[in-house]
């Protein structure tokens, strides 16, 4: 990292902490001072910024260890082979507590094949992809999820309705503390991390990820390797 991408490392990092920690000190100072007039609807409203702005923070620390731990080389990836439905079903219900105005419609194609991946690596992958479909979407959206495969690769299509990534801006968004200026993400709060953090760790298993936004639509379409075994062991025996 040159001084350059130091001062802009610092300099990102103390503003995304600034803003919720600022959150938190001025409302738990409220709730201190006036906590016997404050009525009951006040009270949780403070509490339930004080928990979402901590989430914040703990989701933020989370991805910068994660930058870090990509910055590894050493890391270790336990490749196994996992089956997609349930993954994706069970990252959709988490999502859905999230953001409840979204609406989730999967479809996995059937003999759908395993991939071959880190298990919580990849649940990582379609957290990040999914939530940022949530994020993002128009209000009481709908969020589509589908598959495709052939027999060395599985695509997995999320697919969300709102605010199209102008084409320009469409691999601008994969790189650390990016994030596109318009109405929308000047509203939603991040840190530009999530969705660098996710290319690096689908390139690390051999996959790839790229993004499509037109019609007032935009599909992330993850690419992941199928757990062929027997080809593996072709592949390694011709070395």
């Amino acid at each position: 990292m040159n001084d350059k991408d130091y001062e802009d490392f610092i300099s990102t990092v103390s503003h995304e902490l600034r803003t919720p920690l600022t959150s938190i000190r001025g409302f738990s100072q409220t709730m201190l001072a006036s906590w016997d007039k404050l009525d009951d609807e006040s009270k949780k409203k403070f509490l339930k910024i004080i928990t979402e702005q901590s989430n914040r923070l703990i989701n933020l620390i989370e991805n910068m260890l994660s930058v870090t731990r990509l910055q590894n080389t050493k890391e270790n990836l336990i490749l196994k082979e996992v089956s997609l439905k349930p993954v994706v079903e069970m990252i959709a219900s988490v999502v859905k507590t999230q953001y409840p105005d979204k609406s989730f419609n999967i479809e996995i194609k059937p003999n759908t094949p395993s991939i071959l991946v880190d298990k919580d690596k990849f649940q990582q992958i379609m957290t990040n992809v999914m939530e940022n479909a949530a994020k993002y979407g128009d209000e009481n959206s709908t969020i589509d999820i589908n598959t495709d495969f052939t027999e060395d690769f599985v695509k997995i299509n999320v697919t969300n309705s709102g605010i199209e990534i102008p084409k320009e801006d469409q691999e601008k968004i994969f790189t650390k503390f990016s994030r596109i200026d318009n109405p929308l993400t000047r509203k939603v709060q991040g840190s530009g991390l999530g969705l660098f953090i996710t290319k690096n760790l689908v390139e690390k298993m051999n996959g790839t990820i790229s993004v499509n936004s037109q019609n007032h639509k935009t599909t992330f379409e993850i690419c992941m390797p199928t757990a062929n075994i027997e080809k593996q062991a072709r592949e390694k025996c011709r070395q």
